[in-house]
């Protein structure tokens, strides 16, 4: 049976391969924030690229599953600070998890219900703490059930102050308006809202809705007729996400700027190839996404950004689980994942062994950006903020 540490002893020896053996060293309390210049803090951007249904070691670090990671092991990892032991102990549902990321608290909400999480998000903290518009947070969310999680029911803050947020798939489903339905076999990969229901939902909104999707489609610079077309040159709901999020930051540069990425949870599907290729996928958005930092004035230079799986899945020996199909075992397997730090101010090249939470990712943003996370339960990293 894998535990923790030894997922973490392993993902470290997988690197050191890749990376070189200075980097396998366990290094903490780093701090390299402290040589940035003072007030840059309101410079800096930040991207958090998370993913559901999170893929196992075997089909990424291990030796035979590097392949399936060329661009986070060979482009993002080697300028990273890579943390290998990044411990979730909260629900694994992808709704409850992502939301507990983006409040540094364990939420308990019922995953499959489409609600704001109970603690403040890092975009409310963000707005109300810097006094920032709305266009300067947004949520990229894989599905209907992330609807709300841009702010929270908190009344001290709630949704005059949260992120704004985009569903891709809604926004694609809506643009092609009455007939959405006749497109359905045209674009049945970008309109199926989640892997964990067998048929197609209807997800185009309400009429009242659509005034909302014009406004985005300004925001992003594109009418229907445009949507509708670049949409039908992608392959995956992920590639739609990103070509939004790559639209986004084009158009506005926001300084906070949350997504998340769902291709690999196909796992549910029970087809290996697919859960292969659904990691292959996610590999290569990771690095358009870097590459839109790299080539955006906005962005280059003054960028950090952090890429972690909401949780991983179960394994293949974890009694009461079904292998790399599902999450629902609880094992140190499915609760241990990592994380990447890279861009602005990062120490390239280093990991760090030590065990850390998902949910202390939320106050160490606001230790980046400048504002605080009051009601966060999590922990700033010290080897970044």
């Amino acid at each position: 049976m894998h535990s923790s540490p030894s997922i973490a002893l392993s993902r470290r020896n997988f690197l050191a391969s890749a990376l070189g053996a200075a980097a396998s060293a366990t290094l903490v309390a780093l701090q390299p924030y402290q040589a940035l210049a003072s007030g840059i803090a309101t410079r800096r951007k930040v991207i958090v690229i998370t993913f559901g249904g999170g893929a196992r070691d075997d089909e990424t670090f291990s030796l035979e599953g590097q392949r399936n990671i060329p661009h986070l092991l060979n482009t993002l990892a080697p300028q990273s600070c890579f943390f290998t032991q990044v411990l979730n102990r909260g629900i694994l549902g992808h709704y409850v998890a992502t939301a507990s990321i983006a409040c540094g608290a364990y939420e308990t909400f019922d995953n499959f219900l489409a609600q704001g999480p109970t603690h403040p998000t890092i975009f409310e903290y963000f707005r109300k703490s810097l006094r920032r518009p709305g266009d300067d947070a947004w949520v990229i969310a894989p599905s209907d059930l992330f609807a709300l999680m841009g702010s929270s029911r908190d009344r001290r803050y709630g949704p005059s102050l949260g992120a704004r947020l985009v569903l891709p798939k809604q926004l694609l489903a809506n643009a092609l308006g009455t007939d959405a339905g006749s497109h359905l076999n045209a674009y049945p990969d970008l309109l199926r809202d989640n892997y964990e229901t067998p048929s197609v939902s209807d997800l185009r909104s309400s009429a009242g809705n659509q005034e909302e999707t014009e406004r985005t489609l300004t925001h992003l610079g594109l009418d229907r007729a445009e949507m509708k077309n670049r949409a039908a040159k992608l392959v995956s709901p992920d590639e739609l996400s990103v070509f939004v999020t790559r639209r986004i930051m084009q158009q506005l540069a926001p300084s906070l700027l949350f997504v998340t990425l769902h291709d690999i949870d196909i796992a549910h599907s029970g087809a290996y190839s697919l859960y292969i290729e659904g990691i292959r996928r996610t590999d290569r958005l990771c690095g358009e996404i870097w590459e839109e930092v790299q080539s955006n004035p906005e962005y280059k230079d003054k960028t950090t950004v952090f890429i972690l799986p909401d949780f991983g899945r179960d394994g293949d020996g974890d009694s009461g689980g079904n292998g790399f199909q599902h999450h629902r075992t609880g094992s140190a397997m499915a609760r241990t994942t990592w994380m990447m730090a890279l861009g602005s101010g990062i120490r390239e090249n280093t990991v760090i062994h030590r065990p850390i939470d998902s949910i202390d990712l939320a106050p160490t943003l606001g230790g980046l950006l400048g504002f605080e996370t009051p009601y966060a339960l999590g922990k700033r990293i010290t080897e970044l903020a």
